[in-house]
């Protein structure tokens, strides 16, 4: 089994704050698939997007409440050097994402952590494989 692609659905409160945040760390949308209920961030073009839907259009794609305040699901992302883990980052908090827990380096994987404006929770995270500990 091989996936061709994957979309990341997540709630968001507000469409344009959204685009606004994500632009500012230096992010693309899919604008075909983008109005004024739903963006599709692109993660890494034609293999992963993350569709922010406005909260009362995710609703309508599932009969459960949406979950606000808890923790349902993480999202890591992989970046090219611990540089520019730090960079995202800080860019990310200084725009409006909180800290939900502090960064480690483990030598062989680097990670800091943000959630962004509308509560989701974000790892970045680098990691060389030749530095596994054997």
């Amino acid at each position: 089994m091989k996936v061709k692609a994957i979309y990341v659905n997540l709630p968001i409160k507000d469409v344009a704050a959204t685009r606004a945040f994500w632009t500012t760390l230096g992010f693309s949308f899919n604008e075909q698939f983008s109005d004024d209920k739903a963006l599709c961030l692109v993660l890494n073009e034609g293999l992963i997007y993350a569709m922010l839907l406005s909260e009362p259009f995710f609703s309508g794609f599932t009969n459960r409440p949406i979950a606000t305040g808890t923790t349902q699901v993480i999202n890591a992302i992989e970046v090219e050097s611990r540089e520019k883990v730090d960079e995202l980052v800080q860019l990310a908090l200084d725009n409006g994402a909180t800290r939900y827990r502090q960064g480690e380096d483990h030598g062989w994987m680097y990670y800091d952590s943000f959630a962004d404006p509308n509560g989701h929770q974000w790892e970045i995270m680098y990691s060389d494989a030749s530095q596994l500990p054997q």
